[in-house]
């Protein structure tokens, strides 16, 4: 426990150095949309996942293939110098949350509320505006969405807003059905129990 929070510390230290140099250099949105790309790339790919957190490919190989897919994805040059430090200091296999942390970083800076989401399946550009648009409405704030993909959901999504969450997943509402027909097995038993014993 003690581990995953000191590597979330760490995570948003990067994330806030990103930010600051992105803003420094006026190319904010330029990087965001990279790290958006990074994202997608994570959520879609266990085999990048898997890279990110081998430590059995030496530094020299992550950062080849860093620079191949900065070269890619057209990254701006902070970010492609950001992944490589990121490669020299071992920090790739926090780049998740790295990348989480900076979306709540910006959202911050921009006076939103953050929204993170774990959803069954990945959404869209639209669907995360519409998502988005209908958390501004219901809580009176601008809100900026952070989304995760669980597919043990298996279908809804779980959102959570500073201290409330939301669970409209599949799952719990599996369970909460599972709960009602224990409960309703075991009120029977009982009742059939005091029937037997008149």
């Amino acid at each position: 426990m003690a581990s995953k929070k000191r590597s979330g510390v760490t995570a948003m230290r990067y994330a806030t150095a990103l930010v600051d140099v992105a803003q420094e250099s006026k190319k904010i949105d330029s990087v965001q949309k990279d790290m958006n790309d990074l994202h997608a790339m994570i959520l879609e790919s266990q085999d990048f996942q898997n890279f990110l957190k081998s430590p059995l490919i030496s530094k020299a190989e992550k950062t080849k293939v860093v620079d191949s897919l900065a070269a890619k994805g057209k990254f701006q040059v902070a970010t492609a110098n950001f992944l490589k430090v990121l490669v020299q200091n071992g920090r790739l296999p926090i780049l998740h949350e790295i990348v989480h942390g900076f979306f709540e970083e910006v959202s911050k800076r921009n006076g939103e509320m953050i929204a993170n989401v774990v959803s069954a399946f990945p959404l869209d550009a639209q669907q995360k505006k519409d998502l988005e648009a209908s958390l501004a409405k219901s809580m009176g704030k601008t809100i900026a969405v952070n989304v995760d993909v669980d597919k043990e959901l298996i279908g809804g999504m779980v959102v959570t807003v500073g201290s409330q969450m939301f669970d409209a997943s599949v799952k719990r509402k599996l369970e909460r059905l599972e709960i009602a027909m224990t409960s309703g097995a075991n009120n029977n038993a009982a009742a059939d129990k005091a029937a037997n014993e008149n």
